[in-house]
């Protein structure tokens, strides 16, 4: 497989049509193919997509963030939390002072009970991406070994 550097700009929907997310007015998404640097689904179906191209993607929830994992919800009292101050639902924080620990939203609050949910927010949800390739060109020798793009379309590294 001859891999890519793809620059594109997009805008997310949920099944209703709601916009999720856009690149409009900001700058487009540059990705190494098959990096895991943007959801499986999407990066799957735009290989070999051609600059210029405007497209559609529907990506199932199982190819974007995953199915919900009701094991990834749990109950804990309200003292175990690393939070200072009021707590509402709809909060997120990380659950430890480590940034490798998970975000949790606060989905109930009872008395001095919190109900977190570790899935992703969209989780369970199928996408629609409106994508429109902006530029492709292979991938270099050293950015497939550093896993990303490099240069006035990627980042550079310090010398």
């Amino acid at each position: 497989m001859n891999r890519r550097v793809v620059t594109f700009h997009y805008t997310l929907r949920d099944p209703a049509g709601r916009v999720l997310d856009t690149s409009a007015g900001a700058d487009p998404i540059v990705y190494l193919e098959g990096a895991g640097q943007i959801i499986d689904g999407l990066d799957e179906q735009l290989r070999g997509v051609a600059p210029g191209v405007k497209t559609c993607v529907q990506v199932p929830a199982a190819r974007a963030y995953g199915e919900r994992d009701p094991a990834q919800v749990q109950q804990v009292k309200r003292t175990q939390l690393p939070v200072d101050g009021e707590l509402k639902v709809g909060d997120q924080f990380q659950t430890e002072r480590d940034k490798y620990a998970p975000i949790v939203t606060v989905v109930a609050i009872e008395g001095e009970h919190v109900t977190l949910d570790a899935n992703h927010p969209l989780a369970g949800v199928d996408l629609t991406f409106e994508v429109e390739i902006v530029a492709a060109r292979p991938a270099t020798a050293p950015e497939l070994a550093h896993g990303h793009a490099h240069g006035a379309d990627g980042h550079g590294h310090c010398q």
